[in-house]
């Protein structure tokens, strides 16, 4: 059996992953109360890589994590693929770098890497890699053996395609090759761990239309993304298979043009995971309430509107809500603040976000702060830094 040294402090790395409780290099993140690499708390439902629905980009992360109908830029392909194919510019690049639960540990980080291509006035493609470092671990046996260090990783890569239908809508779609990479090798009883590996898609669209309202010019959003529908991971052969976290989010942004000079924008997502909901089991293992979670993806997908052992009022709790304002001055600065709430029996994650960002010809940095408890939230202090570039030639 390997275990981690006593001088980890309060957290062990682990998937999210509950047939491999004896390898704690192969779950999620958890600390005393049990908190997952994306944050939330041990009430959240359980699923495969976590780390993907962690929000990767500075600006949706001053925003309350909102992100799915908030104006085109590059890293529409996390938030929303479809929007791509309204971006003005020929080509655009950005990058996020994120340190990660550092009230628990100091070494864990996300980076994300987004690039975005528009090959007509309807067409865009985009590509995006985001890497989850979980830090380094020092093993040792039940009897204090070093057994040597081990760093977990996870990382996605996928393309994108956007096209416009009219000049209000378009649609998009994505495929990512998803590979989980936790766990070093260890036999859990006769089977040994190895990486995961598995394959995902995005289904997403996008309406804007420009409007008059209060007497200003404005623009109305609605926008769509339903995410990491893909197979099941496993990290033995012949081990139980979990749902990557596929996910539906839906939201809405409203931007209002002041002036010459001055805009503001106010957006809402709501979302809510595609997977089945955990029945409420006796000390036998049967099903008291709710129903078997051991299903296809799509029946798991489908399934997930109707299966909470509580009922509809359980369905609501599994929504979570994320809203911000951005306020934009010609086009150069913008300041932001957001909040996210997350139902306590559903995950627990509640917390403030801030921001801000710069443009200098081409180039925008962004930055945003995620406030939250000290005591109940391992986000804490949270910051994200981006850096985009815009080239060949703006409409």
């Amino acid at each position: 059996m390997i275990k981690l040294i006593p001088g980890f402090k309060k957290l062990i790395i682990y998937t999210c992953l509950c047939c491999l409780p004896v390898l704690a290099t192969a779950q999620q993140v958890v600390g005393p109360g049990g908190t997952s690499t994306n944050g939330s708390s041990g009430t959240a439902i359980t699923t495969a890589v976590p780390f993907l629905t962690i929000a990767p980009d500075s600006r949706s992360g001053a925003l309350g994590d909102a992100g799915v109908a908030l104006s085109p830029d590059v890293n529409a392909n996390y938030w929303n693929p479809s929007k791509l194919a309204f971006l003005d510019d020929k080509n655009s690049v950005s990058a996020t770098y994120s340190p990660w639960l550092r009230q628990l540990v100091p070494d864990v980080n996300l980076a994300f890497l987004s690039y975005a291509h528009k090959i007509d006035n309807r067409n865009s493609v985009g590509l995006a890699l985001r890497y989850f470092n979980l830090g380094t671990i020092n093993l040792t046996d039940r009897n204090g053996a070093d057994l040597g260090s081990y760093r977990p990783n996870e990382f996605s890569v996928g393309g994108s395609f956007a096209r416009k239908f009219g000049e209000n809508l378009s649609l998009g779609l994505s495929l990512k090759y998803i590979h989980s990479s936790l766990a070093n090798g260890a036999f859990l009883g006769t089977q040994q761990t190895r990486p995961a590996n598995a394959l995902g898609a995005d289904i997403s669209g996008y309406y804007r239309k420009p409007t008059q309202q209060f007497g200003k010019d404005a623009i109305f959003a609605l926008g769509i993304n339903i995410s990491d529908i893909g197979s099941k991971i496993s990290y033995t052969d012949q081990g139980q298979k979990y749902f990557l976290p596929a996910n539906l989010r839906i939201g809405a942004a409203n931007t209002w043009y002041l002036d010459d000079y001055n805009e503001l924008t106010v957006l809402l997502d709501l979302n809510k995971l595609l997977v089945p909901t955990p029945p409420v089991r006796d000390n036998n293992g049967n099903i008291v309430s709710g129903r078997d979670d051991n299903r296809s993806v799509p029946a798991g997908i489908f399934g997930s509107f109707t299966d909470a052992p509580g009922g509809f009022r359980e369905e609501l709790r599994e929504i979570s809500y994320a809203g911000g304002v951005e306020y934009t001055y010609n086009k150069q600065f913008s300041i932001r603040g957001g909040y996210f709430y997350e139902n306590p029996n559903k995950g627990d994650r509640q917390y403030v976000t801030l921001g801000a960002g710069f443009k200098y010809l081409n180039y925008q940095f962004d930055v945003s702060y995620l406030a939250a408890s000290q005591q109940r939230s391992a986000l804490a202090n949270t910051l994200r830094f981006g850096l985009s570039a815009n080239f060949g030639g703006i409409k």
